[in-house]
């Protein structure tokens, strides 16, 4: 089994999650007829390959920009549970947790908007898909000064004294 989690850019918190029981063959891209789809403009259409053999799974990339582990640029690289890549340098993350101690989503508990069925692709036999909320900019934490500068910017009665 293998979980492949999308995290968000800035706090590296889980964004979206494909749970994959019985492939042998995991892809990832923006091609619609990979396994997980993602629709960003330094994702190649086939970035990366992930690989069974036994119970052993292996990474490559496939991607023009490269696919980057702790900022360095990477071929073909083992899996071990929660290792976490980058398409391309500034591109998506993915974290890949591998194993039978993944905990299992109960079957039919699925629930996507249909503009997310754009974004990502996996038979439905196959993969278990969970979709996660990502918090505002609020919860992310402005500091009072953008607050501020937002407030202002919007509010067409400010004049600059001088």
């Amino acid at each position: 089994m293998i979980k492949l989690t999308l995290l968000h850019p800035l706090q590296s918190i889980p964004v979206r999650s494909w749970i994959f029981e019985d492939e042998q063959v995991v892809r990832i891209g923006r091609a619609t007829e990979n396994h997980v789809v993602l629709f960003s403009a330094v994702v190649s259409r086939r970035h990366i390959e992930l690989r069974r053999t036994g119970i052993i799974w292996e990474l490559i990339n496939l991607g023009t920009n490269g696919t980057y582990l702790d900022g360095k640029p990477i071929a073909k690289v083992p899996v071990v549970d929660g290792l976490i890549v980058h398409l391309a340098r500034s591109g998506p993350k993915i974290q890949i947790n591998v194993g039978p101690h993944l905990s299992k989503a109960p079957s039919g508990s699925v629930a996507i908007k249909p503009r997310d069925t754009k974004a990502i692709h996996a038979p439905p036999e196959s993969a278990q898909i969970r979709t996660m909320p990502v918090p505002d900019q609020k919860e992310i934490g402005t500091s009072r000064e953008e607050e501020e500068l937002t407030e202002s910017e919007s509010n067409p009665d400010y004049s600059e004294e001088y």
